[in-house]
């Protein structure tokens, strides 16, 4: 039953110039339209590491 599951997005590569940031993401993916479902969008770089427990959290 996933009725109150939350929603984890990691956004990998932020070592990544390029990247869009989790800003953009939640803007891309809509995610402020999300009302009855926690969602929290953790940046983080899988080759460092960085950002990876942070999300588990």
């Amino acid at each position: 039953d996933l009725k109150k599951a939350g929603l984890l997005i990691f956004a990998n590569k932020q070592d990544v110039k390029e990247c869009m940031t989790v800003a953009e993401i939640s803007q891309f993916l809509k995610l402020t339209s999300i009302k009855d479902h926690q969602w929290h969008i953790q940046a983080c770089c899988a080759l460092t590491g960085e950002g990876l427990c942070q999300g588990l959290e």
